[in-house]
């Protein structure tokens, strides 16, 4: 079918076009890229080839000069690609600038800077909550509805959907242990996230408020932030998540722009507390998506955790990030911590799904409780779309390999 020819109802239609970084058979060379149907557009090439004053910007190896160029270069080059991609007199010129993306190798689509995870999620913190402190009065931290609570990850071991992920290995200790053993971890999970991906860099000193989210973030992507319970358990305390979490983050390869999700926009959930003045959303636009989420292990859906309800939205966890006066810089990525919603289909991670192993998931190759060696996990999402269309978002895919 020809590139242009995109089926009716297809989520990555014109409407969409998320962007990526690919390369071709035979050559290192990468390429900025932008996804229509089961096709491949090059961007810098198609670029070039229409005269367009972005060009150089978009004829390179990562996103990185897209993402710093800023959310009037953002505009311009989407009212751009719209265009070309619809418009019938570009055919002949784009056709041959097109690729299956069955030829084509997929790439981490930019260089991450920094990255910090975070926990937004009521549903998810009070289920952890309940898990390890079952007799606690109250299920959330103290501090749970007063900030979003996150932590500084490790940015080298982000990684492109379909990379096999190694077991980690790490100190653990049961609480029946009289002392701690090293080795595989025997307890790994997953956690369903979305991640937004900054552009603009901010000034050391300043901080960003809740009105600029859309200035310095260009767009999202689902993420799958691994995770060693059985690691992080031991060695958490009192600074937090260390080893269990940094071995390994998995993204999309395809980057949606907010500018993609303007029918997803909706209001967070109700706030309980009242919000010191930073975080306080009463009267910004509408800060939370939604984003429908499935995971599948081993190609059997196991949960659809709802984006809609996550506490703690985007632009609240950007003005708390930064309102110390840290910087942001382009390529920063922040995940939104484990999507889960209010019943047991929709908890985003193993822990959840299982109580901590104590009741195993069924599945066609048998039982799991957390992940087992050669287990493959696959996270899709679509998010409604203008006319009644869906927009999807790059799948995230990773298999886990012995340690």
């Amino acid at each position: 079918m020809p590139p242009f020819d995109v089926p009716e109802g297809d989520p990555f239609g014109p409407h969409n076009l998320p962007y990526g970084v690919f390369s071709i058979p035979g050559t290192q060379e990468r390429t900025v890229g932008v996804r229509l149907g089961d096709h491949v557009l090059d961007v810098g090439a198609a670029a070039h080839a229409l005269g367009s004053p972005y060009a150089s910007l978009l004829a390179r190896p990562t996103l990185n000069p897209l993402l710093a160029a800023g959310r009037t270069a953002w505009s311009d080059v989407r009212r751009a690609l719209t265009a070309w991609v619809t418009v019938p007199s570009h055919r002949d010129t784009l056709e041959p600038l097109f690729h299956p993306l069955s030829s084509v190798t997929l790439h981490l689509p930019f260089e991450v800077a920094d990255y910090v995870d975070f926990y937004a999620s009521e549903n998810h913190a009070r289920n952890v909550g309940q898990i390890f402190r079952p007799d606690a009065e109250d299920s959330l931290t103290p501090n749970w509805k007063h900030l979003p609570i996150g932590y500084h990850g490790r940015s080298g071991t982000v990684v492109v959907s379909g990379t096999d992920i190694g077991r980690p290995s790490g100190q653990r200790k049961a609480p029946t242990d009289t002392a701690p053993v090293f080795g595989p971890s025997v307890r790994l999970d997953i956690e369903a996230e979305v991640g937004f991906v900054v552009g603009v860099p901010s000034e050391l000193g300043r901080p960003v408020p809740l009105g600029d989210f859309r200035e310095h973030v260009f767009g999202l992507c689902l993420l799958n932030d691994w995770s060693a319970r059985d690691v992080q358990a031991w060695e958490y305390v009192p600074l937090g998540p260390f080893l269990g979490k940094s071995f390994a983050t998995s993204v999309s390869a395809w980057i949606t722009p907010l500018d993609a999700l303007e029918e997803a926009r909706v209001a967070p959930p109700q706030r309980t507390h009242e919000l010191l003045p930073y975080l306080d959303d009463t009267n910004e636009e509408p800060g939370g998506y939604d984003l429908r989420i499935s995971v599948a292990v081993n190609g059997h859906v196991v949960s659809e955790p709802p984006f809609s309800t996550m506490y703690w939205t985007a632009a609240q966890q950007l003005a708390h990030m930064t309102v110390n006066g840290a910087s942001l810089r382009t390529g920063d990525l922040y995940g939104s911590g484990t999507v889960s919603g209010p019943t047991e289909r929709e908890r985003g991670s193993l822990l959840e799904l299982t109580w901590n192993g104590r009741d195993p998931l069924e599945l066609p190759d048998g039982k799991r409780a957390f992940l087992e060696d050669g287990d493959e996990v696959t996270l899709t999402a679509w998010a409604p779309g203008p006319d009644g269309t869906r927009v999807g978002l790059g799948e995230v895919t990773g298999r886990v390999l012995a340690g």
